[in-house]
């Protein structure tokens, strides 16, 4: 790689791993073809980012964007109380083992300033937007509200979402029998699902959420 690893290059790969995402899903995101990061950062090409596409990986990781070669004396200033971005994954994007995985890249990011999230009691909550599909949780989620889920928060009762299998579902968690969890949906026309607990993993509380009138 020679000199080609700059400071700003190796910050890009650091908080892409750290992110669990990857440089190609990066530059989907960007609208860019998949190879666009990879190159910039394996073969210095382009030289350095283009101001849009580098103020949108700052705000989509929360960082400043001199950390991505910006000029310090030309950068925005980014104040104590920015935005911090949510990224949004579409319901089915999960299959296979294990959390959200690279390949789950958000199609999109909502912004939200810290301020608010205090307010809502999510400072500190590691948050992923997801899209409710279908009725089985009427009245509380409809079909198209964008729901909140907390990571951090994987225990206790309440609304999850968790995988079954390879699909993602949107669901009240009940603790049954010794071993055993229930799945119920708000909506009554769907009966409970008793599994085993080592058939469900939990993703995440949902925390918050938002829909049209």
């Amino acid at each position: 790689m020679g000199d080609v690893m700059t400071p700003e290059r190796a910050r890009l790969v650091e908080l892409a791993e750290a992110g669990r995402t990857s440089l190609a899903s990066l530059s989907a995101m960007l609208g860019r073809n998949p190879s666009y990061l990879q190159q910039f950062v394996r073969k210095g090409s382009p030289r350095k980012l283009e101001e849009a596409d580098r103020r949108r990986l700052a705000e989509f990781f929360g960082v400043s964007e001199v950390e991505l070669g910006a000029d310090p004396d030309h950068a925005r200033p980014r104040d104590a109380d920015d935005f911090i971005a949510v990224p949004r994954l579409p319901l089915d994007a999960s299959a296979g083992p294990g959390a959200f995985s690279a390949e789950e890249i958000s199609f999109d990011s909502y912004r939200f300033s810290r301020r608010w999230l205090r307010e809502m009691g999510l400072e500190g909550a590691d948050l992923t937007a997801i899209r409710v599909e279908g009725d089985s949780m009427e009245p509380t989620l409809r079909s198209g509200d964008e729901i909140f889920v907390d990571r951090n928060k994987r225990s206790g009762e309440g609304i999850h979402v968790v995988r079954i299998g390879d699909a993602l579902h949107v669901k009240q968690v009940q603790a049954s029998a010794p071993g055993r969890i229930t799945l119920i949906s708000a909506n009554e026309s769907y009966a409970p699902i008793e599994l085993d607990r080592d058939e469900v993993e939990v993703i995440g509380r949902v925390v918050w959420k938002g829909g049209r009138v």
